[in-house]
C-alpha cells in the first residue's frame, strides 16, 4: 500500500513538471508560416512610404582631382649681383609687372654708358667720313683726285655706318642688362615663401630662384575618368562647355563651379583613365594648389523622368523591385529598371508618378501583405533603411560600366 502511493506521487510529480515545459515551449515557440511564406501576424505591417515624383535629372560623372594652379611661376634672377631690395611680402597678390625685388645696378649701369660714349665716338667719325666723302665727290669731277681715293672714302663710310649699328647692338645690350636688375612679377598671383634674403649675392645659374609666384584664380582641376566614358564626354563636350563642380571629401559640400576646358589627346594605357582639365574661378579661395577633391561633370540631364527614394530600391535574385502600395492597403512587388541612381534618389521605369512605394519597414513586408501607411518626409527616409539599401545598391549604368551619380531637380 506504501509503494502504491509513492507510485502516484512520483507520477503526479513529472505530470505537473511536463505541463510546465510544454507551456513555456509553447509560448517561446515563433509564430508558423503561411501558406506563400508569409508570416502569421495580427495585424498591418507599419511602414513609411513616399509618392513617386516626375523630375528632371542632371547625369554626372563623378572623379577625383588635383588642384593645380592655372600657372606657376619660379622668379629667377637673370644677372649675378647683390641682392638690394625685396619688395614684397610672403603670401602677398601681386600683379603683372609689380616690383619683387632689386638687383645692384651699378655695373650693368657703367658697361650702358660705356656703348653710349662708343656710339657717340664712331658717330663723330661717321660724320667726318661723310664730309670727306662730299669733299672727294667734287675734287674727282676736275680730276684733282683719284678714282680709287673715292672709292676708298666711302668704304670707309659704310664701314662706320656698320660700326654705329654694332654700338647701337650694344646699348640695346647693356639696357637689357640693367632692366633684369630689377625683377618684376611676370603674371598676376601669390607669391609664396621667400627663397632668399636680401644681401645674399644671387647667380643667374641659381636653381632656387628667389620666390614662386602662383595664379590662383582662377585656378585648375586635373581629374580622370574611365575610358569608357571618354564617347559619352566627346559627345556632351562637342555641343557646348561642361559645368563641372568641386567638392569635399564627403561629396556633399560645393567648393566651386566652373567648366571643363580640356579632354586630353591621349588615354593612359597603364590605368585605362583619360586626364582631364577644368577651371574654376575660385573667388572665394576653396581651392589651393595641391588639394584633392571629388570633381562632378555634367554631361546630360533626363527631362521629366520618374524618380523614387532610393531607399525604396530592393535588391532580389531577378533584379530590382519597389513595393507600391495599392489602393485596397497591400503592398505589390513591381520590378523596376535603374536608370540612375545616387544616395537620395533614383530614375526608374515601371512606377506611375504618384503611385507610393514603401521605403522603411522591409523586415515583415511580403507580397500582398497589409500595411499602414506613414509619410515619409520629402527628399528623407530612415537612416537604416538607406546603409541597408547602400550595401545591395549598385552605381553602375547600362550603357557605359559606370553609372554617373544623379541629383534630381524636382520640377513637378
Amino acid at each position: 500500500m506504501r509503494g502504491l502511493r509513492r507510485f502516484l506521487t512520483i507520477l503526479f510529480v513529472g505530470v505537473l513538471a511536463g505541463g510546465a515545459v510544454w507551456a513555456i515551449i509553447g509560448k517561446s515557440a515563433p509564430p508558423q508560416p503561411r501558406a506563400g511564406g508569409q508570416i502569421e501576424s495580427d495585424g498591418p505591417v507599419p511602414v513609411l512610404a513616399a509618392e513617386a515624383g516626375v523630375a528632371d535629372v542632371p547625369v554626372y560623372l563623378d572623379g577625383v582631382g588635383t588642384v593645380r594652379a592655372l600657372n606657376m611661376v619660379t622668379v629667377h634672377t637673370l644677372v649675378d649681383g647683390t641682392l638690394t631690395a625685396v619688395n614684397f611680402r610672403e603670401g602677398q597678390d601681386v600683379k603683372a609687372g609689380e616690383i619683387l625685388a632689386r638687383i645692384d645696378p651699378r655695373t650693368y649701369q657703367a658697361q650702358l654708358d660705356q656703348a653710349v660714349a662708343k656710339k657717340a665716338l664712331d658717330e663723330a667719325q661717321l660724320a667726318n667720313a661723310r664730309l670727306d666723302l662730299e669733299r672727294y665727290s667734287n675734287l674727282i669731277k676736275t680730276n684733282a683726285a683719284t678714282r680709287q681715293q673715292l672709292d676708298t672714302q666711302r668704304a670707309m663710310v659704310a664701314q662706320l655706318e656698320a660700326q654705329v649699328k654694332l654700338d647701337q647692338g650694344a646699348i640695346d645690350n647693356a639696357k637689357t642688362y640693367l632692366d633684369y636688375c630689377t625683377i618684376v612679377s611676370p603674371l598676376n598671383g601669390r607669391t609664396g615663401l621667400r627663397l632668399v634674403d636680401q644681401g645674399n649675392v644671387v647667380h643667374a645659374a641659381d636653381l632656387s630662384g628667389i620666390v614662386v609666384v602662383t595664379q590662383i584664380q582662377p585656378i585648375a582641376v586635373l581629374f580622370t575618368l574611365p575610358q569608357q566614358l571618354l564617347p559619352r564626354v566627346n559627345k556632351a563636350f562637342g555641343t557646348g562647355p561642361l559645368a563641372t563642380e568641386a567638392t569635399a571629401s564627403d561629396s556633399k559640400i560645393v567648393l566651386d563651379r566652373g567648366t571643363l576646358t580640356v579632354i586630353n589627346n591621349q588615354v593612359d594605357p597603364t590605368t585605362g583613365t583619360v586626364q582631364l582639365k577644368a577651371e574654376f574661378p575660385n573667388v572665394d579661395l576653396q581651392l589651393w594648389p595641391g588639394q584633392f577633391v571629388n570633381v562632378r561633370l555634367l554631361i546630360d540631364t533626363l527631362r521629366r523622368v520618374v524618380t523614387v527614394s532610393s531607399a525604396a530600391i530592393q535588391r532580389g535574385p531577378n533584379g530590382p523591385f519597389v513595393y507600391v502600395v495599392q489602393a485596397d492597403g497591400t503592398a505589390s512587388v513591381r520590378p523596376v529598371f535603374v536608370a540612375q541612381q545616387d544616395e537620395n534618389r533614383a530614375v526608374v521605369t515601371g512606377v506611375a508618378a504618384s503611385e507610393d512605394v514603401v521605403t522603411t519597414g522591409f523586415a515583415q513586408l511580403a507580397n500582398g501583405r497589409k500595411v499602414q501607411v506613414g509619410r515619409a518626409p520629402p527628399g528623407q527616409s530612415s537612416h537604416a533603411e538607406a546603409a541597408s539599401n547602400d550595401n545591395r545598391r549598385g552605381t553602375q549604368s547600362n550603357d557605359s560600366g559606370m553609372a554617373p551619380r544623379t541629383r534630381a531637380s524636382p520640377t513637378q
